[in-house]
């Protein structure tokens, strides 16, 4: 790290948010300046067919401390907010949404907390209206984290927040190509504080966030830091074998007994078979996890153009 690089690095993820791009400008540029120090604000916009853009490169030809990434595609709501995140050069960077349901007033009370001592600083909503589907999502998200994940996850955390910059040094060495951020977040093990905040309404225009796409996020992010879930085959099979067994006693019982044993030790081959199935599939699961965790080296997304950043940068 340079003498030259500021203190605090605002990374905003875009996609069609010409109403909102430059007020949440305004707004952060507002209350970094409050805080003192020097920072950066990095925009990277997901192929937005709006107005986005072209309003953001006018902004960085005003403002240097203003950044823009352009992806060459839409790379999805995982890859291209990370890839941001590591194009970060300050201290301690600050993650959030471009349409003010992150509310930048927090930012002090994040630097706050983060020169206490902490690595890592999350805003928690306290409220969440949606409709009931997306209701139903997140409910299963969070299960589904909860049962099968590697690692907690915090609920209402949505990754707005600010973390250390050897966080994210550490989450950017496990090379994941569809990273679940707030899960590598705690995989990481640095110190977490949380911050409660009512969510406020979206400030403008339309959330790509709608049900399908959440969907999307939660099985990507449950297929991504979950080792367990590739492994229920194998408790599933161990318990069939199991039952299998328990059969085979049955008909040996039952032929004691003077009863019928065929019944018996055809359902216990039936099981077996079964059993013998889903422990193979569970192996075949684990085999295709090592390969994906040796092979890991896609890029996150492909950009098509860069403003305001140095060479260094």
């Amino acid at each position: 790290m340079s003498q030259a690089d500021p203190v605090f690095s605002v990374v905003i993820p875009t996609r069609n948010e010409e109403e909102n791009a430059l007020p949440i400008a305004a707004a952060v540029i507002g209350e970094m300046e409050r805080i003192g120090d020097t920072f950066e604000l990095i925009f990277i916009d997901n192929h937005s067919d709006d107005r986005t853009v072209e309003l953001l490169k006018d902004l960085c030809a005003r403002d240097p401390r203003v950044k823009l990434i352009v992806n060459a595609r839409n790379f999805g709501q995982m890859r291209s907010p990370t890839h941001g995140i590591y194009q970060a050069r300050g201290r301690a960077v600050i993650n959030m949404c471009a349409d003010f349901q992150d509310p930048p007033e927090l930012l002090p009370r994040f630097v706050e907390r983060w020169r206490s001592g902490f690595d890592i600083v999350l805003g928690v909503r306290q409220s969440e209206k949606s409709s009931v589907q997306l209701g139903l999502v997140r409910r299963f998200s969070y299960w589904a984290a909860a049962t099968f994940g590697d690692y907690p996850i915090i609920p209402n955390a949505t990754g707005f927040g600010l973390y250390d910059r050897r966080v994210v040094q550490a989450v950017a060495k496990i090379q994941e190509p569809e990273p679940f951020f707030r899960g590598m977040l705690v995989e990481t093990g640095y110190s977490v504080d949380t911050i409660s905040y009512i969510r406020p309404e979206r400030a403008g225009g339309v959330s790509n966030n709608n049900f399908f796409a959440l969907l999307e996020f939660a099985l990507s992010s449950l297929a991504g830091m979950s080792k367990r879930l590739l492994r229920v085959p194998l408790h599933i099979g161990a318990l069939m074998l199991m039952a299998s067994l328990l059969l085979l006693v049955a008909g040996i019982v039952a032929g004691v007994l003077g009863g019928r044993v065929w019944p018996w030790i055809v359902g216990a081959i039936a099981q077996a078979q079964v059993g013998g199935l889903f422990i193979f599939l569970g192996l075949m699961g684990d085999q295709i996890r090592l390969i994906s965790e040796r092979t890991r080296r896609t890029p996150l997304v492909i950009e098509r153009e860069r403003i305001n950043f140095t060479d260094e940068a």
